[in-house]
């Protein structure tokens, strides 16, 4: 990590000083119409979103469940790219300077657009960092560099079945926060296991001081406050965008995740 904090460094920062837990929520850039992402956007953080994870649409985002698929499907019916996906995230901070925007997606659309292109339009942008879902720690390494020297935070994903090499690898490639999927498979799956959460958190403890943040199968309230017992917070998103998906316009969106989202701050909070 570079001396200089970054948005994503300042807001941990600030949970840790007051004894809270992040909530971090994922949406899709476009689904529901690219003119009312940042208004959704917006209502995530009224509602009490620490942070964002603004999903890059692709057509082929292997790591996704059927509910965060159909929402790439819906959003690039919509005309969503890469490039929208920055303007989005330059357009929301016209509103809003304070609140950590990350760009989760996949590396075909980044190499397609060039790395420094991209690292450039991130920071333009006044995004904080990326995830990059498909993007091993064996080949992270330029684009790493990319970011570091634009004080933008690469976040990496770890897994229940992440070995101990591995994770040493990854965390020392790492920045920002960490992302601990907590169970086998793709989004949206259940069967939470907190037993193995709270095992594997505390052997991720053991490489890194990064904050730890749970996600995948976080439905509610309880889901995200169980997870986030032994970690710094819970990441949501397909619930958020199943609601999105089946609201009838952006105002019903709007109303659906607030609902979300402000019942998982108050389950964190209490």
């Amino acid at each position: 990590m570079t001396e200089e904090q970054n948005r994503i460094d300042r807001r941990f920062a600030k949970l840790r000083s007051e004894g809270r837990k992040a909530l971090v929520t994922y949406i899709v850039a476009g689904d529901g119409g690219l003119e009312n992402t940042v208004d959704l956007m917006h209502q995530l953080v009224a509602s009490g979103s620490d942070l964002i994870e603004l999903g890059v649409p692709f057509s082929d985002p292997m790591a996704e469940g059927p509910v965060i698929q159909k929402g790439h499907e819906r959003a690039l019916e919509h005309k969503a790219s890469l490039r929208k996906c920055l303007a989005l995230v330059k357009e929301f901070r016209g509103k809003d300077a304070d609140t950590p925007v990350i760009l989760m997606g996949y590396y075909n659309p980044i190499e397609k657009m060039g790395g420094e292109v991209f690292a450039d339009g991130l920071k333009e942008a006044g995004a904080d960092g990326a995830l990059t879902v498909d993007l091993p720690a064996e080949e992270a390494g330029p684009l790493n560099g990319l970011l570091s020297a634009r004080n933008l935070r690469n976040i990496f994903l770890l897994t229940p079945t992440t070995s101990d090499a591995r994770i040493k690898q990854i965390t020392e490639l790492a920045s920002g926060f960490v992302y601990y999927v907590s169970l086998k498979g793709v989004t949206g799956a259940g069967h939470l296991d907190l037993d193995s959460v709270r095992e594997n958190l505390a052997r991720i403890r053991r490489h890194t001081e990064l904050p730890l943040c749970v996600g995948f199968g976080i439905k509610d309230g309880a889901s995200a406050k169980a997870v986030s017992a032994d970690g710094d917070g819970a990441v949501v998103g397909s619930v958020l965008v199943s609601a999105v998906g089946e609201s009838a316009d952006g105002t019903e969106a709007k109303d659906r995740i607030g609902a979300l989202v402000a019942e998982m701050r108050t389950a964190l909070d209490s």
